[in-house]
């Protein structure tokens, strides 16, 4: 296979990786009374670079203080003659966040950059730089491309456990050396309390880090914004950061579980009686435009999540939004439903951009599954919180919506696409095909499912005929509710080669050990 002929990131970032860390932790694992007394601004959160093309990135900092983002990118990690960048001013207001946007790199290159936090009043005290590095996306075809992807961080109680190694998964995920990190929602649990110890079935304790943040439900913007800076608090997270750039969207638990827009709590535990989930959605996706580089809306929350982002002419990731626009959860079996999970503006969206895309493969990054029931069950009404209802029959619900989908993807003859997702809480691989569906206009596809990254493991979710699935491959407990400790900690990979096009699916375990192998052609609207 001809892959990138970069030198493989741990060997660049031996000296910008070790400087990182030498840096004090965030005042919430302790502060070096000696550097606050300098009053020069201090990055101890680490950098993130996100939304990466052939020619941009972003990247992304937290001070401890108010100051001025300045970003310096270089061919080599020794930053002769480097090129610099400013940014924005870091206050209250973001919550001394920022990003800035970087243009005009060259493309399928190894990009170094540094972050320097100024003094607003005195731009010559700066605070010692973090460092980082990504790739830009491969401008020619021959240079193939590698990603991961996964979800559901911190759920469950289950957070960071240094006894395990914190966030273990992120530290597997980087040795692969992708090119960037898919994450497909649930980046927090806002919903979740972590106490400091949780009861294991073998009667030890899985012991977390605790913060004031995460001893309760997120309501305010505080305690959003609290919850995103929580999983900064684990090392492996912060060196994966720093080492691979990320695609993120969100889905339910960036808010509480199985939220919808209009839904309004109706008991007062242990939300107040009356809260609207739409105030807290808002209050949440500020947050998350706070701490996350995402082209459409970084320092924007009123900017869409839903994106296409275009890695080269081997790939274009369409990165789904299924929270915001969504239909209220229902038994589902409505016989007409233009709003479906999608809204109707994002699914023509999607429409038309598949349709424009001239990447060979197309990866729909959806944030829940589409032939896997998931049910959300509410005083007796069986209600669901995906696509699928259970019925094996023709489309009703947000099938309708699936359908429609499926088929304008197979009369525009629309080549390589592949879904990906992550939500329920295992892994598994399934063909649809319509020899085996109800619904019978549209050409076979793969929907691979990976997950969590550290959050309780679930038993596999049922199979709904409509779109005839197959699970080829499926990994998950036999109990709920699986901690960190015990295992079942999963993410997928996808290597597309850049001699022969073909896109390799692997799903893997915590630790790296690959699971299931799947390879698909490219040119194909099915396979």
């Amino acid at each position: 296979m001809s892959h990138r002929p970069f030198p493989g990131r741990r060997s660049v970032l031996r000296g910008s990786l070790a400087a990182s860390a030498a840096l004090t932790l965030p005042t919430a694992l302790g502060a070096a009374p000696a550097f606050a007394l300098s009053g020069r601004p201090k990055a101890g959160w680490g950098v993130q670079a996100g939304d990466v093309t052939t020619d941009s990135g972003l990247v992304w900092v937290r001070s401890d203080r108010p100051a001025r983002m300045v970003v310096e990118t270089s061919a080599t990690e020794s930053f002769r003659n480097p090129r610099r960048w400013h940014g924005p001013l870091l206050g209250e207001g973001s919550d001394f966040t920022g990003t800035t946007r970087l243009h005009g790199l060259p493309s399928g290159e190894q990009i170094h950059y540094r972050v320097l936090l100024a003094d607003p009043d005195d731009p010559r005290r700066t605070g010692e730089p973090v460092t980082g590095t990504f790739r830009t996306a491969p401008a020619r075809r021959r240079k193939g491309v590698k990603f991961v992807w996964s979800g559901d961080l911190a759920g469950q109680g289950w957070g960071i456990n240094e006894s395990i190694g914190g966030y273990r998964i992120f530290d597997a995920m980087a040795k692969t050396d992708p090119d960037f990190f898919l994450c497909s929602g649930d980046n927090i649990y806002a919903d979740g309390v972590i106490s400091a110890t949780q009861a294991l079935p073998d009667g030890s304790l899985y012991r977390n880090v605790t913060t004031e943040e995460k001893s309760h439900v997120a309501v305010s913007l505080a305690d959003f914004r609290g919850n995103f800076r929580y999983n900064l608090l684990d090392s492996a997270l912060r060196r994966f950061n720093a080492q691979v750039p990320s695609i993120i969207q969100w889905d339910d638990h960036e808010v509480r579980n199985n939220w919808y827009p209009g839904e309004v709590i109706g008991t007062g535990t242990p939300y107040p009686a009356g809260t609207k989930l739409d105030d807290m959605a808002l209050r949440s996706r500020q947050a998350f435009s706070e701490y996350f580089p995402i082209g459409t809306i970084s320092g924007h929350p009123d900017g869409r999540i839903y994106r296409v982002v275009n890695h080269g002419p081997l790939l274009d990731v369409f990165v789904l939004d299924m929270r915001t626009y969504r239909n209220a959860n229902s038994p589902d079996n409505q016989t007409v439903d233009r709003q479906g999970i999608l809204g109707a503006e994002q699914l023509e969206w999607l429409k038309r951009e598949l349709s424009r895309s001239r990447a060979v493969w197309k990866v729909i990054a959806a944030d829940m599954p589409i032939g896997l029931v998931v049910p959300d069950p509410v005083e007796g009404k069986a209600n669901f919180e995906a696509v699928a209802q259970g019925d094996p029959g023709a489309p009703l619900g947000r099938e309708l919506q699936i359908a429609e989908l499926l088929r304008y993807i197979k009369h525009r003859r629309i080549t390589g696409t592949v879904w990906l997702t992550a939500d329920v809480h295992h892994t598994s691989a399934q063909h649809y095909d319509p020899s085996r569906a109800a619904f019978k206009d549209f050409e076979p596809f793969w929907e691979f499912v990976s997950g969590p990254l550290n959050a309780g493991a679930f038993q596999a979710n049922a199979l709904d005929g409509t779109f005839g699935p197959d699970r080829v491959f499926v990994k998950a407990p036999t109990v709920a509710n699986v901690s960190p400790a015990e295992g079942y900690q999963f993410f997928g990979e996808v290597d597309i080669d850049g001699d022969t096009g073909e896109l390799t699916v692997r799903l893997r375990e915590y630790d790296g050990t690959v699971l299931f192998t799947q390879t698909l052609q490219p040119g194909r609207v099915g396979q």
